[in-house]
């Protein structure tokens, strides 16, 4: 059974929708607030990986089949088999 507090919100809700225009929909402030919110957290992402970007400092070692490279930097990188 439904109350009388509860049957009094649902005629009012049921008027109120259909004094809304249906052909002007918009997001309202909460979608401009979540859409806001969404950029500046990737805006806030984008600056720390920049950071962290600048931070990396490596040097690329050539490929195998390079021509000039030798055996000595194959070597060092290759996996060497576990014997027992």
């Amino acid at each position: 059974m439904m109350s009388a507090t509860s049957t009094l919100a649902l005629t009012h809700f049921v008027t109120l929708a259909d004094s809304f225009d249906k052909d002007k929909v918009t997001p309202g402030v909460l979608g401009f607030i979540v859409f806001a919110v969404i950029g500046g957290a990737v805006w806030l992402l984008m600056k720390s990986m920049n950071k962290h970007m600048k931070q990396v400092d490596f040097e690329e070692q050539p490929e195998e089949g390079t021509p000039g490279t030798g055996g000595a930097a194959a070597s060092t990188t290759a996996a060497k088999p576990k014997t027992s």
